[in-house]
């Protein structure tokens, strides 16, 4: 009997359970608990999204700086073998910028109220160095003209607002008498100067339209990325300056040249600062206004001469031109426009980068 009774409870507690997981079962979810259970997992998918975005800016603004430092690295080691190598000399001439000669090279844009006079815009530089160069036929020497610009020919031209090197190979002893765009010369000793060879040099003093300028053989593109570009000199006694010789020990030089010979003796090292914009930020801000470019480079102030010298100056001064320009940059970058009102992209400002070093001389 006792055995009975104990299979006759535990078969009744088996359908009851069997019984209560069918009503489950029949019951299923409510509405409400499918409303929510929906609206979590649209949470946690929007905030998956959120963080693959985020993850993704990421990754592409680290490969624009990437592309901006490769090219600023590659830029300033062909000018750290150029002025590693620049021939040192009184009797040379040097067409750098602060002496009478200097022409600046805005090329008809207005560049605001922010300009040195004399200067408008990217530099020019050239000189002689001892590097190979792009050889004519003839006996050739180890000196080469080196000049570096950014061009500002035209828009449409494909080196437009891109920095240029030209390293043109020279003659030892045997002048050409060609004057056109393809005579051949040697070293020049002074009084003949870089300026005054005329229309074979032109391109090396010059930044403008005309054919023998744009279209010299011996320019190629460095840095297509490079769009302003600014050079200045730390003096041997400490200050920084836009001109090559201590204008107060010499206040009546004039250039490098008069009233006395001095070459870049008194010049320790020459401070070069790049604004550097990847390709895709370049084709956006082109895409929004051609002129965007040239006008965001106007903005970019030209150096001047810092005050004083020696502890209490150099950190205020050592770099301030690279911390003026990022500071153009990012308000640009803020507002989607250039001074002159003409729009910038935010992303594309943002990707710019601005790279200063400085490059020691060897004492004359």
């Amino acid at each position: 009997m006792i055995t009975k009774s104990f299979s006759l409870t535990v078969t009744r507690r088996t359908r009851r359970a069997f019984t209560l997981k069918q009503r489950v079962c029949a019951r299923g979810f409510t509405l409400a608990e499918l409303l929510v259970s929906v609206f979590v997992l649209t949470i946690i998918v929007f905030m998956f999204a959120q963080l693959m975005t985020s993850a993704t800016a990421v990754s592409r603004t680290g490969n624009k700086h990437i592309d901006t430092d490769t090219q600023s690295r590659v830029v300033f080691d062909r000018m750290a073998l150029d002025f590693a190598q620049m021939v040192g000399r009184t009797d040379v001439d040097y067409y750098v910028k602060g002496g009478s000669g200097y022409k600046g090279h805005g090329n008809g844009h207005g560049w605001g109220n922010k300009k040195v006079a004399g200067q408008l815009g990217s530099d020019q530089i050239a000189f002689f160095s001892q590097v190979p160069g792009y050889y004519p036929s003839g006996p050739r020497s180890s000196i080469s003209l080196v000049a570096y610009r950014v061009n500002e020919s035209t828009p449409t031209k494909p080196a437009y607002l891109r920095l240029e090197r030209m390293g043109k190979g020279l003659l030892w002893n045997a002048a050409d008498t060609q004057t056109n765009n393809n005579a051949l010369y040697p070293i020049l000793f002074l009084p003949q100067t870089i300026d005054g060879v005329g229309r074979p040099w032109y391109g090396a003093t010059n930044n403008d339209n005309k054919p023998w300028a744009e279209l010299d053989a011996d320019y190629e593109t460095i840095g297509p990325g490079v769009f302003r570009f600014e050079y200045y000199y730390l003096l041997k006694n400490g200050r920084l300056r836009d001109v090559p010789w201590d204008d107060t020990d010499r206040p009546g030089q004039t250039s490098l040249t008069n009233p006395v010979k001095i070459g870049l003796k008194d010049v320790e090292a020459i401070g070069v600062t790049i604004a550097v914009i990847d390709p895709t930020g370049r084709a956006l801000i082109n895409a929004a206004n051609p002129n965007s470019l040239d006008d965001l480079a106007s903005d970019l102030d030209d150096f001047r001469s810092a005050r004083g010298r020696g502890v209490g100056n150099q950190n205020k001064y050592i770099g301030m031109m690279e911390d003026a320009w990022k500071t153009v940059v990012e308000t640009v970058a803020q507002t989607g426009e250039t001074s002159s009102h003409t729009p910038v992209p935010p992303a594309a400002a943002k990707a710019i980068r601005i790279y200063t070093r400085y490059f020691d001389l060897k004492s004359l």
